[in-house]
């Protein structure tokens, strides 16, 4: 299996800097677990969508897309559990 390319959003990154300090190390580990496998356990699809998915981290939530054919993974939020599915 080919390993995926991870691609951050700005939007994401800042939300990622803006993090608990603690807490950035782990979500950085888990979001690099993702190139080697895209739908670890316990990532969730969520509604609506085809391509995008949220892990836990904590009480924090990373949403991301796959792009399969490309082979990238784009992380699109960084936040926590109460404000990440928010508009």
């Amino acid at each position: 299996m080919a390993s995926f390319e991870i691609e951050w959003k700005r939007s994401a990154a800042k939300e990622l800097r803006k993090l608990p300090k603690d807490m950035m190390p782990r979500i950085i580990a888990a979001v690099e677990g993702l190139a080697a496998d895209p739908h670890p356990v316990g990532a969730r699809k969520l509604e609506g969508s085809e391509h995008t998915y949220r892990i836990r981290e904590g009480s924090y939530r990373v949403i991301y897309e796959v792009d399969a054919k490309g082979v990238t993974i784009t992380i699109v939020k960084v936040a926590h559990r109460s404000e990440v599915y928010r508009r």
